[in-house]
């Protein structure tokens, strides 16, 4: 009789079989899974400023799931730090539009809509954040930003004062207020809240540079330029402060220093209009005519209500 043996089965490799049981799992995973880790790869390349490596993930995450609320909204940031400001309102639209009630968005997108000009996009967006939680700061807040950039300066006013009665330790709404007291000419109540904000935060550079604006408008140039320097200090990124210093030399009599501050300025943000008035100034106080018109009849056209402008631009045509 003849006997069959049978052949022992091999038994499976080690590696293989671990692979084969992490490709099952890898197979369950939900889209829920798989967005939320694209979206987490995004926000860590945000987090080490990759911006443009961000939004590739959010992308990813959004093919994956085209309602993905939190992807467009991170995106959009992502996109602001680009500073592509159209991208960025599109993709805080599309958020929205998959969660309505989505506050957080509309603040961002509200700001980002002042930022690209359209005030009263924004205003609609102030008014909806408004509706959403009226006991949120933040809803007064980009109403006065808002209203503050329509020039509607008694709404702009009261919109902050309800913002600081929610969130009173915040110093950058006392400053806002100071700013459209400011613009009032209100100094003396202007200064008791920049007094305020000083309290909260000693370290504003914000609050200096619009203390140093008052006393220049009250013509004590020499504590407006201790107060603008004290804001240069805390903060040298701002080219209005520079500006600001150098107008301030130029009515110490200290002109060629005070245009060094100013070109300093020009060169930080050549588009800034004040830093330009300046420079006409300085021209006007060297009684360089045709220097002075060069800088000062553009900006009589464009910005006729800014102050000095008007003044020095009829002292250039005198000269």
């Amino acid at each position: 009789m003849m006997i069959t043996l049978l052949k022992k089965k091999k038994a499976p490799n080690r590696l293989t079989a671990i692979f084969l049981i992490l490709l099952f799992l890898a197979s369950c995973d939900s889209v829920e899974d798989k967005k939320g880790r694209f979206l987490l790869k995004g926000n860590e390349k945000l987090d080490e400023n990759d911006p443009k490596s961000a939004i590739g993930f959010y992308q990813e995450a959004i093919a994956l799931d085209s309602t993905y609320s939190d992807a467009y909204f991170n995106k959009a940031l992502a996109h602001l730090r680009l500073n592509q400001l159209d991208e960025a309102i599109h993709d805080f639209s599309s958020s929205i539009s998959y969660r309505p009630d989505y506050f957080e968005a509309y603040f961002q997108r509200g700001l980002t809509y002042l930022d690209n000009g359209e005030f009263y996009k924004a205003q609609e967006d102030a008014n909806r954040l408004i509706s959403l939680n009226e006991k949120d700061w933040r809803s007064f807040f980009l109403e006065g930003l808002t209203q503050e950039k329509l020039k509607n300066f008694p709404a702009s006013l009261e919109a902050f004062q309800k913002a600081t009665q929610l969130n009173p330790e915040n110093s950058d709404l006392w400053v806002n207020q100071a700013t459209i007291l400011y613009y009032q000419k209100n100094y003396t109540e202007a200064k008791t809240k920049l007094d305020q904000a000083e309290q909260i935060n000693p370290s504003e550079p914000n609050l200096h540079n619009l203390r140093s604006m008052i006393f220049f408008d009250e013509e004590n140039y020499e504590q407006a330029l201790t107060a603008v320097e004290k804001a240069i200090t805390l903060d040298n990124r701002h080219a209005y402060f520079y500006n600001n210093k150098g107008l301030y030399l130029l009515f110490l009599d200290r002109k060629e220093e005070g245009l060094d501050w100013i070109n300093q300025s020009i060169q930080m943000d050549p588009k800034n209009p004040f830093a330009l008035r300046n420079k006409g100034i300085y021209y006007v106080m060297k009684g360089d005519k045709i220097s002075a018109l060069q800088y000062l009849s553009d900006l009589e056209k464009s910005y006729p209500e800014m102050d000095l402008v008007q003044e020095y631009f009829l002292k250039a045509q005198a000269l």
